[in-house]
Formats: structure tokens, sequence, C-alpha cells
């Protein structure tokens, strides 16, 4: 199964170490492919380093691709903890 959803960077700070890890460890539990873009960049979503390359700011749009057994729970997982703002919203 292959999922696709956009999200906007809700968070001021945008997707620093602490996000990318959230990301990263989010689709390292599962057994799905995870791919994200950010403009012209696409990165591995299960690497902090590589999602940390893509410099997403606030309101910033990510698109992000969930391939495997259990893509839409990852990609439910991944919508919401982007939607809440890590957690950040100030």
């Amino acid at each position: 199964m292959e999922l696709r959803r956009r999200v906007r960077i809700r968070n001021t700070s945008g997707l620093h170490a602490r996000p990318c890890h959230a990301v990263a460890s989010a689709a390292l539990e599962s057994r799905s492919e995870l791919r994200v873009t950010c403009g012209p960049l696409e990165v591995d979503g299960r690497s902090i380093l590589e999602l940390m390359t893509l410099k997403a700011c606030c309101d910033s749009t990510l698109e992000l691709v969930a391939r495997g057994p259990d893509a839409e729970e990852l990609m439910v997982r991944l919508v919401e903890l982007i939607e809440s703002g890590f957690e950040e919203v100030y």
C-alpha cells in the first residue's frame, strides 16, 4: 500500500533536530518505507540527518509518502505529530 499526504510545519522552530528525531523514530518503528519531500529535496524519513537537510521552516509543506504493510498507521501517526507542532506550538 502507498499513501501520500501533504502537511504544513506548524511549530515556529521548523524541522530541527528534535522533530527530525520524532519523525525518524516513528518511521523506524514501522515496517513501511517513508520518503519526505520539501521543495525540490526528497529524503529517507528514517534518517534524522537526511531530514535535517530539508531545512523545513515554519509554514513549509512536507509531502509524506509511506509504502508498506503498515503505511496507514505510520501516516496517521506522522500527520498527528506534525499537525500538533511537535508539541512546540507557542
